[in-house]
C-alpha cells in the first residue's frame, strides 16, 4: 500500500513531533487496510536498561485515504523519565503477532526493522535566545588577521616558534629532523587583528564568533594548553581580550571560547615535562606537585595516559576534586573568562569528558546567567551517543545547550556532490526528530572546520582518500574545478543557512579558501585575494535569514527533494510567518509551480526577484530563491 502504516516525521501519526518534555502526552496513530482485522495493537515503550511499558491502541474509526479504507488505531503515552527511549508496535490475533518497526528514517513496516527513538528532556528546558536566527563565525586565531602598531614590525615570537613573514605561505607540514611535527610555525594573527575586522564580520551578518583556543600554549593550534589563566603571548593580553569582547558587543557580536578540559599540554605549567616552567615544578618533574593527581601515571614519570596516545597531550582526571575546583569553582577558569567578556564555551572532545564534570561545568557557567551558552564537540547523533560504555545525556536539559552538527554537514555535502536526496532528508529530519527543539534551534551548522577539509575542496577537488600530507600539499583546485566548486559551495550554503540551527562559517570559506586537512585547512584568510562574489552571497543569505522569524525557531519540512533540486519549507506558526526555499543544484534552469509548493498562505513575497504573480518561479542553474509567507 502507498499510505504508510506509521511515519514518525508526520504529526498525523505522532504528535507532537520529535523529542518531548517529560510529562508531555504523545498521541500515536497506526493505520492498516480494513482487511487487516487484528484483536489489538500495542505500543511498546522502554528505556535502555529498564522493562517495557505496554499501551493498547484502540480502533474506533475507519478512515478513507486516497479511495482506500483503513482502520485507525490510536492511543497516547506520557513519559515519566528524561533520557533516551525506544519504541515499536505489534498487532496480535489468534494467529500470532506482527511487529511494526523502523524501516529507514521514519517509516514503520511489518516485522523487520529497527526501533524508533524518542528523546525526553527536562520540563522548561531553554537555550540562549540571542543565538537564534543569528550567524556564527569560527576563527583559528593565528590565521585570521594580524594587527601590528607599525607595518614594518614583526610580531614578537619566542625563540622556539617560527614566524612566517609571508602571510600567504602554506603552513609547515613536514616533520623535523626527528620525525616530529612540532606545530611551531606562526603567522601572527592576533586578537587585535580580529578586532580590526569586526566591521567586516558585521557586514557578513555575524552575531557570534567562536574562537579556537586562545590560551597560552606552545603549539599553533593551542589544544595543548600550557596555562588556562593567560592569553597566549602571540595573540595579545587579557586586556586585549576584554577589549575585543567589548568592541564586538558594540557590533551586536558575542564571543564564545574553546575549552580544552580533557587534557593539557605536556609543555605546561601543570605538567612541565620539558622544564620550561622551572626544574622542580609540574606533575612530571615534582611528585609532590599540587598537579600530580590531575594525571594518571602508569610508571612515573615517563609513562602516563595521554590523549589518543599523543604524549604531548597528557590526559587529566577531570573528576579529580582539585582539577574540577580549579576549572569550575566560583571565580575559576570558566567564570574568569566569562567575567572577561566571553558569552560561553565550546567543549573540545565532549564525549571524553565525564558526566559529572560536565554537570559541574554547567552549574558554573550558568551561574553567570542562563544566556551563557555551552556547546559540545560531538561528531555523531548526540541524543544516542555512547562513550566509554556510558550512555550520554548531553541534551536532556542539564548539560549541553547544543552541539557541533557534523551529521548535517555530511548530509548537505553528500547531497550537493553526489545528489543523495534520501540521505539529505532522512539525515536532517532524524536529527531534528531526535534532538530537543531548544537544542535544534541553536545547532552549530558548518560545512568546514579546523578538523575537516575545506568545503570547496571536498566538493570539487580530488578525493583525498588515504593520501598523506605530501599529496595534500601539492594538490589544489584547477581554475575549472574552482569555478565549479564555487557553484556547488553556494548551493551547500543555501542549505546551511536555511535548515534548523545557526550557520557557522569557518573563516575564509566565504572568501573561497581551499585546502585539505590539517594544516592545509588552516591557511590564512586570503585578504586581498578574496572571492568578493562569494562574500556578497554569504551576506545575502544572512540578510534573508534575518528577514523571517521562521529561520530562528520554525519547523522544517522537505516539500520535494530530487537529485536536481530541493524545496524546503520553514514555518513559525506562533508569529504567523514562513518561508519556502527553492534550490536548483542542476545545470539547467527550473520552473516551479507555486500552487504546488506554497500551500495555504494569506500572502507571499518573492525575496530575490521582482516577479509578477504568474504562478511560476524560474530558478537559474546552481541558484536559489526564497519566498516569505504570511500564514
Amino acid at each position: 500500500m502507498a499510505t504508510p502504516i506509521y511515519d514518525s516525521f508526520d504529526t498525523y501519526y505522532k504528535s507532537p513531533f520529535g523529542a518531548v518534555e517529560r510529562s508531555t502526552e504523545i498521541n500515536f496513530k497506526i493505520i492498516v487496510p480494513v482487511e487487516y482485522n487484528y484483536a489489538e495493537c500495542v505500543l511498546v515503550m522502554f528505556r535502555p536498561g529498564f522493562k517495557e511499558k505496554f499501551t493498547i491502541l484502540t480502533c474506533d474509526i475507519i478512515q478513507e485515504i486516497g479511495g482506500e479504507k483503513f482502520r485507525v488505531y490510536q492511543g497516547s503515552y506520557i513519559p515519566e523519565h528524561t533520557g533516551l527511549h525506544h519504541y515499536y508496535f505489534f498487532f496480535s490475533n489468534e494467529n500470532g503477532r506482527r511487529y511494526i518497526k523502523r524501516n529507514g528514517a521514519s517509516l514503520g513496516c511489518f516485522d523487520n526493522g529497527e526501533l524508533f527513538q524518542l528523546t525526553v528532556y527536562e520540563e522548561g528546558m531553554t537555550t540562549p535566545e540571542w543565538l537564534k536566527g543569528g550567524v556564527m563565525y569560527q576563527i583559528f586565531p593565528d590565521r585570521f588577521a594580524q594587527y601590528v602598531q607599525n607595518e614594518d614590525d614583526e610580531p614578537v615570537m619566542p625563540v622556539d616558534r617560527r614566524f612566517h613573514s609571508d602571510w600567504n605561505e602554506i603552513p609547515d607540514w613536514r616533520p623535523n629532523e626527528k620525525g616530529i611535527i612540532t606545530n611551531s610555525d606562526y603567522f601572527g594573527g592576533n586578537l587585535k587583528g580580529i578586532q580590526s575586522k569586526l566591521p567586516y564580520l558585521k557586514s557578513l551578518g555575524v552575531t557570534c564568533i567562536y574562537l579556537n583556543p586562545i590560551f597560552e600554549s606552545h603549539e599553533n593550534h593551542r589544544y595543548s594548553t600550557a596555562c588556562y589563566e593567560r592569553i597566549d603571548m602571540t595573540l595579545g593580553t587579557e586586556q586585549d581580550f576584554r577589549e575585543l569582547c567589548s568592541k564586538a558587543d558594540e557590533y551586536g557580536i558575542k564571543i564564545i571560547l574553546d575549552g580544552v578540559f580533557s587534557h593539557t599540554g605536556a609543555d605546561s605549567v601543570y605538567f612541565n615535562k620539558f622544564g620550561r616552567y622551572g626544574e622542580r615544578s609540574g606533575a612530571y618533574r615534582d611528585p609532590e606537585s599540587p598537579y600530580r593527581d590531575w594525571y594518571s601515571f602508569i610508571k612515573y614519570p615517563d609513562l602516563y595516559e595521554s590523549w589518543w596516545g599523543f604524549t604531548n597531550l597528557p590526559n587529566v582526571n577531570e573528576n579529580n576534586p582539585d582539577y574540577t575546583e580549579y576549572i569550575c569553582k566560583d571565580g575559576g577558569i570558566l567564570q574568569k573568562w566569562i567575567d572577561a567578556g566571553a558569552a560561553g564555551w565550546r567543549l573540545d572532545v565532549a564525549d571524553e569528558l565525564p558526566d559529572e564534570f560536565i554537570d559541574n561545568l554547567r552549574k558554573s557557567v550558568k551561574k553567570k546567567g542562563e544566556d551563557k551558552v555551552i556547546y559540545g564537540e560531538v561528531w555523531e547523533d548526540a541524543s544516542s551517543k555512547e562513550s566509554y560504555g556510558v550512555r550520554r545525556r548531553y541534551l536532556t536539559g542539564k548539560q549541553l545547550d547544543s552541539v557541533m552538527n557534523y551529521p548535517f554537514k555530511e548530509c548537505i555535502l553528500n547531497y550537493i556532490k553526489y545528489s543523495d536526496s534520501k540521505q539529505l532528508t532522512d539525515g536532517i529530519m532524524t536529527i531534528v526528530e531526535h534532538y530537543p527543539k531548544p537544542c535544534v534551534d541553536i545547532l552549530m551548522n558548518f560545512l568546514s572546520t579546523h578538523d575537516t577539509e575545506r568545503a570547496i575542496t571536498r566538493l570539487a577537488g580530488k578525493d583525498m582518500g588515504f593520501n598523506d600530507r605530501s599529496w595534500q600539499a601539492e594538490n589544489f583546485l584547477s581554475p575549472q574545478e574552482y569555478a565549479y566548486g564555487i557553484a556547488l559551495l553556494k548551493c551547500a550554503m543555501v542549505l546551511q543557512f536555511f535548515v534548523p540551527g545557526i550557520p557557522c562559517i569557518y573563516y575564509g570559506d566565504e572568501a573561497g579558501q581551499e585546502g585539505y586537512k590539517d594544516p592545509f585547512n588552516r591557511r590564512t584568510y586570503p585578504w586581498g585575494n578574496e572571492d568578493k562574489s562569494l562574500i556578497e552571497f554569504s551576506a545575502e543569505l544572512a540578510s534573508i535569514r534575518r528577514g523571517c522569524t521562521a529561520f530562528a525557531k520554525g519547523t522544517v519540512k522537505f516539500v520535494d527533494v530530487t537529485p536536481d533540486y530541493c524545496i524546503l519549507r520553514r514555518e513559525d506558526k506562533e508569529k504567523g510567518t514562513g518561508a519556502v526555499i527553492y534550490l536548483n543544484k542542476s545545470h539547467k534552469a527550473k520552473v516551479f509551480m507555486l500552487h504546488e509548493t506554497l500551500g495555504k498562505c494569506q500572502r507571499y513575497k518573492v525575496v530575490r526577484k521582482d516577479m509578477r504573480d504568474s504562478g511560476k518561479l524560474h530558478v537559474s542553474p546552481f541558484d536559489y530563491e526564497v519566498i516569505y509567507l504570511t500564514l
